[in-house]
This record gives structure tokens, sequence and C-alpha cells, in this order.
């Protein structure tokens, strides 16, 4: 019945939250904890306290927690604060035999808890027990020999029982073990508090074996020091560096080693110690060396020292930059730079081999040219430095052999060796070279300087035949053929010269024929010969219509000196206008008459700058319209068209538009008739307008544009213009006249 009362008996709802909204006040845990705290709740009241009065009721009151203490042990025997207090709580009544029954039983559950060990010592100790603590330490540092803190309080019970021989058997029975640097520092210390220094030399002795580290051999030779040992102490520090070698080596005995010595006065023997510590450490291992070495010198060495540790310094900077990467070609170059500057011939040859056996792992010419300037340095090095010619040939025939000419070459080696050869007199080598370089690959720069070799040594007729050699190689090079038939003209062949003109303007394809043709025009010019000249002039319109070709034929008709020279000039003008009149490049034609108009300003006479005026182009801005590259409409642009008053297709235009000026003027001067007569005056009083002030006028109709087609032409006044320009001219010459009559 109770278990189907118990089945049928419900479990309560929980209740619902029916407002879920935070509460207007947040209280925290720390709140919480704080007001527990404040009001005590979890503190219970101190028992009372209970005063024993006779012996009885204190037997009862040991039976009673002896029985508790047992019990708590009973329960778990591995606690072994149970076992510490129930111990203690003898202790506090005497009952040590208690105690030590305790404490060995607990000992039996646990022998290697450290604690229980030491309270258990303690204990024996506080009762003045020594043979019975003595007893403790030992087993337990049998027991548990690497748990240092037993050494310790048994090492220390020993001295302050003024045991010192048994103080030292425990330290010894301690190093045995191989403890700790601790442990032996103590041990040191110990011996040195007695003022046994040899005993202390002999654990160091001991100690730097079993913990053979930099620092400590540092302390033994610190230990030697300070105590006068000057020798010993030196001794040591020879010792470490020999023991440790150049495998382990390490820069803080160096300093510490060098620090000895400079407290002794000795800088020679710091300096040799510095210089083989950074012969023997990596440079990154040796900041700290290089800084010491640096103070040093500054405080002890001269400049040289000082400039010493700083090439020191910087060379093993460039060692680790060539190790790392050996096709640093830069830092060869700097490396090289430093060693050439303060090293030996030696010293300096190595490290040149050693770049220069860094070939470039590729074959083209960009990964060669940083390398190719090791091997002239090196050779300069030999030449200028050394003054070795024999090995400085050495080295640029390596070089030659090196480079692979198939692919490409340096012209620079071969000049240089040949300039080297002629400078040790040596010309056949000399030219021996400059030919197996032109027969393996040839180059411009080859070709020119093998020229000027011959050409500084007089030699002309090499000189023509390498030019001739040069042609073959390169015919449409126009300063080749210009520069020998210098030479031909220098040596007074004139006939030889024009005769290689002649051959270079005949060339089928020439880089530069401009060039060309004005270095042929300017040498028959030089030599007087102003027929040919003409005739060079005339071939060479034949080939071209330039606007400049016509222009500087005119200005040659101008500097000649001849009765008829600016007839010519004028002559040459007129041909060029008339050659000039089909030609689509507008602006060309315009600089062309811009030439005469300066000519006839500075020598014609009034007709004659009349009628070139008559011949300038009008300025008119012009619209068309863009198309973008998918063919869509881009809008409109603006340009600037020149319409020539010569073209009988713009006439029409030039009349339409000179109509249309005239209306405009028409248009002004209605409300001013005085303006106009003296408008008129003024026209009659000047004899002709510049050239911008037509084209302002032009211009000044608001956004007059013409929107036709560019194959439409552009409407113009040039007809008007020069009705009124012809009727203008005429009143200019009647006054003329007159003034000649009067």
């Amino acid at each position: 019945m109770a278990s189907t009362a118990a089945g049928k008996q419900r479990i309560p709802k929980v209740a619902k939250v029916k407002n879920k909204a935070p509460a207007e006040v947040q209280i925290t845990a720390e709140q919480l904890l704080r007001e527990a705290k404040e009001r005590e709740l979890e503190l219970l009241p101190p028992p009372p306290k209970q005063k024993i009065t006779d012996e009885e009721e204190l037997n009862d009151y040991k039976l009673r927690k002896r029985k508790g203490f047992e019990d708590h042990i009973r329960k778990n025997r591995t606690v072994i604060s149970n076992w510490i207090k129930y111990a203690q709580w003898e202790e506090s009544l005497k009952e040590i035999q208690r105690a030590r029954s305790i404490y060995e039983r607990a000992l039996d559950v646990d022998h290697r808890n450290v604690t229980l060990w030491l309270k258990y010592a303690e204990m024996e100790m506080k009762s003045r027990q020594v043979n019975h603590a003595r007893n403790i330490w030992d087993r337990a540092i049998t027991i548990l020999p690497r748990v240092n803190q037993f050494w310790y309080k048994y090492s220390y019970m020993e001295e302050m029982l003024g045991n010192v021989a048994g103080c030292r058997q425990v330290f010894e029975r301690w190093m045995e073990w191989e403890p700790e640097e601790q442990a032996w520092h103590s041990y040191i210390n110990f011996e040195l508090r007695y003022k046994e220094v040899d005993k202390a030399r002999t654990i160091y002795e001991r100690f730097v074996i079993v913990h053979p580290e930099i620092k400590n051999w540092i302390k033994y030779a610190r230990f030697e020091d300070k105590h006068g040992y000057i020798a010993h102490a030196r001794k040591v520090f020879e010792r470490a560096v020999e023991f440790f070698g150049e495998e382990h080596i390490d820069e803080n005995l160096f300093v510490a080693f060098a620090r000895f010595e400079e407290k002794q006065k000795e800088f020679e023997r710091v300096r040799v110690i510095y210089k083989y510590a950074l012969d023997k450490i990596p440079k990154q291992q040796a900041q700290e060396l290089f800084k010491n070495y640096t103070v040093f010198e500054k405080k002890f060495g001269d400049r040289r020292g000082i400039e010493d540790v700083i090439v020191s310094k910087r060379r093993f900077q460039y060692e680790e930059e060539v190790k790392a990467n050996p096709h640093n070609y830069d830092a060869w170059f700097d490396y090289l730079r430093l060693v050439e500057s303060d090293a030996d011939v030696d010293t300096v040859r190595e490290v040149y081999e050693r770049a220069i056996a860094n070939m470039p792992p590729i074959q083209e010419k960009r990964h060669w040219r940083r390398y190719i300037y090791l091997w002239i340095n090196y050779a300069l090095y030999e030449e200028l430095e050394v003054k070795d010619p024999e090995r400085t040939r050495q080295v640029y025939q390596a070089c030659l052999e090196l480079i692979p000419h198939k692919k490409f070459t340096f012209a620079k080696i071969w000049l240089l060796y040949g300039q080297f050869e002629i400078r040790q007199k040596n010309l056949q080598n000399a030219r021996r070279g400059m030919g197996s370089a032109i027969g393996k690959c040839p180059k411009n720069k080859l070709f020119k300087g093998y020229i000027e070799l011959e050409l500084q040594l007089r030699e002309f007729d090499r000189c023509r035949k390498l030019y001739e050699k040069y042609l073959e190689f390169g015919p449409e090079n126009c300063t080749t053929w210009i520069k020998f038939a210098e030479l031909e003209t220098i040596l007074g062949d004139t006939e030889r010269a024009r005769a290689i003109f002649e051959l270079a303007i005949g060339q089928p394809r020439l880089d530069m024929p401009e060039v060309l043709w004005k270095s042929y025009i300017d040498f028959e010019i030089e030599q007087e010969e102003y027929d040919k000249t003409r005739e060079l002039y005339k071939r060479l319109l034949q080939r071209t219509q330039h606007v400049k070709v016509w222009i500087s034929y005119a200005q040659f008709e101008l500097s000649v000196d001849s009765e008829d020279r600016l007839q010519r000039c004028r002559q040459v003008y007129e041909e060029s206008n008339k050659s000039l009149r089909n030609c689509e490049e507008k602006e060309e034609r315009l600089m062309l008459l811009e030439s005469w108009r300066d000519f006839e300003q500075e020598f014609g006479t009034f007709a004659n700058k009349d009628r070139v005026r008559k011949l300038l182009p009008e300025k008119v801005k012009k619209r068309r319209k863009l198309t973008a590259e998918d063919g869509s409409d881009a809008g409109w642009e603006e340009y600037y068209d020149y319409i020539f008053p010569e073209d009988a297709a713009n006439q029409p235009n030039l009349k339409l538009l000179a109509m249309a000026k005239m209306w405009k003027k028409q248009q002004q001067e209605e409300p001013e008739p005085q303006e106009e007569d003296e408008a008129e005056t003024e026209e009659i009083d000047a004899p002709s307008k510049p050239k911008e002030d037509e084209e302002t006028e032009i211009q000044e109709p608001k956004d007059m544009y013409d929107d036709r087609d560019d194959s439409v032409s552009s409407t113009s006044s040039s007809d008007s213009e020069s009705d009124e320009e012809k009727s203008e001219g005429r009143k200019e010459n009647e006054k003329t006249d007159s003034a000649e009559k009067e």
C-alpha cells in the first residue's frame, strides 16, 4: 500500500515565473557574499572553555582527545596532517616518547613524506635530543637523498652545534650525489667561513667538473682573484678556454678573461684575448665582445687600435652577409673595399678568389653585369696596388675565358685588357686581343674602342681597315659613315670622303638618314662646293619634301656670298610653297610661310612683304564629331584649322566668312557713323595689320562654329579681305609715291 501510494504521489509543479523582466535593483553574487560575511551566518560560536582542576579530569581529557585522534587516523590513515596534529598535541603535553611513537607509526604509513620527516626532526631538535635528531636526519637523507632541504637542515644543525667535522662529513656525503649548483656554493661558503681556502679550491675543482658551465669557471677564477691568487686565476681562465675549445666557445668567458687582465694592467694580453675571440666566435654571438673591445681600445688604445676594432666588426658583418647569400655582389664589393683598405695582399687575393668563384647560375647578361665588375676590380687592384702585371694579365685572360661569348659579351673587359697591354707597351698583345674580340663577338663599342686606340697611335691605315670592317658589320649605322668621312677629311683626302658619303646615302637602309645628309651637306659647304651642295639639296628633295629641308636650303642660299643670293633664296621659298601646296600637314606649310615672312621682313621690299602676307592662312575654329571604340557617339571636339588663300577649293567658304564678317561690321557701325569715319582714316593710315589681329577678328563672334564635317571646307573671308587689302595697298603705294616726289 505504501508503494502504491508513493507511485500515485504527484511531483510538485515548478512555479511559473509570470514576470520575466529584470528586477529594478540588481544584486550581484559579490553583494550576497559580503552580506553573509557581515551577518556572520557561517561562523560557529567557539566552544566553551573548559577548566581542568584535578588529575582525574586531566586523564579523562587526554583519553578523550587521544580517542578522537585515533578515530580520525583509523578513518583515513593516509592523511598525514592528522598524524602531525596528533604528534604535535602529544609534544605540547611533553609526551615526547608518545610523540616519537606517533611519528614512527606515520612513517610506516608514508615514509616518503618530506613534511613528516621535517616535523619529526624539528621535534627532536626542540627537545635537545641531538642524537635522536642525527638519527632521523641520517634515515631521511638515506631514504630521500635528492631532497636538498634535509641536507641543508642537517648541515646547519651540525654547524650550529659546532661540529665542523661532522658538518663537513655531511657535505661530503651530499656532494657524492652531485647536487645542484647551490649545494656546491653552500659547501664552498662553509669552508670559507672557517678560512679553509685550499679545501674551497678543491671543492671548486670538483664543482667545475660536475657542472661544466662558463659561469662556474668564471666564478672559480674570480674566487682565485679575490683571494689574491692571480696566477691561479689566469690558469683557471686558460684551462676554461682549452676545456670548451672552439665548438662550445662563448663570448662571456673571453669578456671576463679580458676584464681580469685589464684589472692586472696587462693591456697587450687583453688585446690578444679580444682578437683571438673575434677570430673564433661567429659575429651574431659576439655583440657584447665587440662592445667591450671597443670600450677597451677607447680607454687604453691608440687610434689605430680603435680602427682595428671597427674594421674587425665590419668584417664579421660582411662575412655573415656573403655566407647567407654568396651571390650578393654588392656585399662582396663592400667587403673587398674594406679588406683592400686594411689588409695584406694575400688576404685581399683570397677574398677576391672567393668572390669570383660565385658565378651567376644563369647565363643571362643582366645577371652577369654586377659579377663582371668583381673581375675588373680584381685586375685593377693587381695592376695599380700590387704592381703585378703578369698576374693582372692572368686575371683578364681568366675572365675572358669565363664569359660565354656566343651568348653575350662585355666590351668593357676587352677594352680594358687592350688598354692594359698598351700601358705595358705590349702592342702586339693588345691588337691580338682586340682582333679576337671583333672576331668572336663584334659590337659597336668594340669597333669604336679599337678605332680610337689606333687613332691615338696614329695608325690611319689600320683605322681605314677597321672602319671597313665596321661598315661590313653595320652598314646602316650613319654615325660610322660620318666618322669615316671625317677621318678622311682630316687626312685631307676630300675625294675619298666624298666617295664615302656617296656610298652612305646609297645604302638601302639607314638608322639616321637625316643626320647623314646634313653631314654631307655641311661637308660640301665647308669645302665651298656650292654647286655640289645645291645638287645635294635637290637630290634630297627628290626623296623627301620635309619643310625643314626647304628652310635649310633657303638659308643655305642666303648664306652664300653672291649677288643673286636673295633672288635664289626667294626662288627656293616659292618652289617650296608650290611643292607643299598639296601637303596634308598644314602646320609645316605654315612654318615655311612664317620663315619666308621673316626673310622678307629683313631683306624684302614692301611688295614682297605684302605678297607673303597674303599667302598666310586664316586660323579657324572647327568642330568634329568623335566616335568611341565601340562605335557609340562620344560627343564633339573643337580644333583649329588653317585655311590658305591659294587653295582654290576653299574660295567659296572664304567668301562666305568674309560676307559674315562684313555683315557684323555693318551691324556694329550703324549706331556710330562718326566712329566709322575715324576707323576708316585709321585703316588708311595703317599700312598693314598684323596676322594676330585678323585671327582674333575671325574668332570674335560669340561661339560661332563650323558644324559641318571635315569633308566640307569651312567658310572664310579671304577673298573680301584680299580685295580690301588690295585697295588699302593701292592707297599706301600712292602715299609713298607722293612722299618720294616731295
